[in-house]
């Protein structure tokens, strides 16, 4: 492992979650138990998994169910003066049926609660920079691309 790297080089953290929506197109937002703001599931990668492993790993942690994650939506380079650099991956969670929604536990530990919402609303329900995430993946599923994000925007 490289460990002597310049002071100059990004170190960014990396996170991974996953788009999940019900039968209605909503998208599934949670509310973790240490911020005051929605989420989508998911969290940091740990040493040694993919950003796809990440993304089923959180979903099976904080929901307790273990849905396919599908492809790539979003890749965003989000760093923030406070937090450090990040990279952020979004996955196509896919829709939800019923029995999987009915199947949600979620970790007390983690999240509070989840709701499922109308993209419209995203912008109400969340920070800037989650909302412009979650709006251009809903757009990459829709379209079947996959978008390449800088603070929540797309670049080129």
């Amino acid at each position: 492992m490289v460990t002597d790297l310049p002071e100059s080089f990004a170190r960014a953290h990396a996170a991974a979650g996953a788009l999940f929506f019900d039968a209605q197109d909503r998208v599934l937002l949670v509310m973790p138990s240490y911020k005051d703001c929605r989420e989508i599931p998911g969290g940091f990668i740990e040493r040694g998994e993919t950003p796809k492993e990440a993304a089923a790993r959180e979903v099976r942690e904080e929901l307790g169910i273990a849905p396919p994650i599908g492809r790539l939506l979003v890749a965003d380079w989000a760093p923030d003066q406070p937090e450090g650099d990040k990279v952020l991956f979004v996955f196509d969670g896919g829709v939800l049926s019923a029995d999987d929604i009915g199947r949600i536990r979620l970790d007390p530990a983690e999240l509070t609660s989840y709701e499922f919402h109308e993209v419209g609303t995203i912008h109400e329900l969340t920070i800037a920079r989650l909302a412009r995430r979650i709006i251009h993946s809903c757009a990459a599923r829709a379209d079947g691309t996959t978008r390449y994000l800088e603070h929540g925007e797309p670049v080129g």
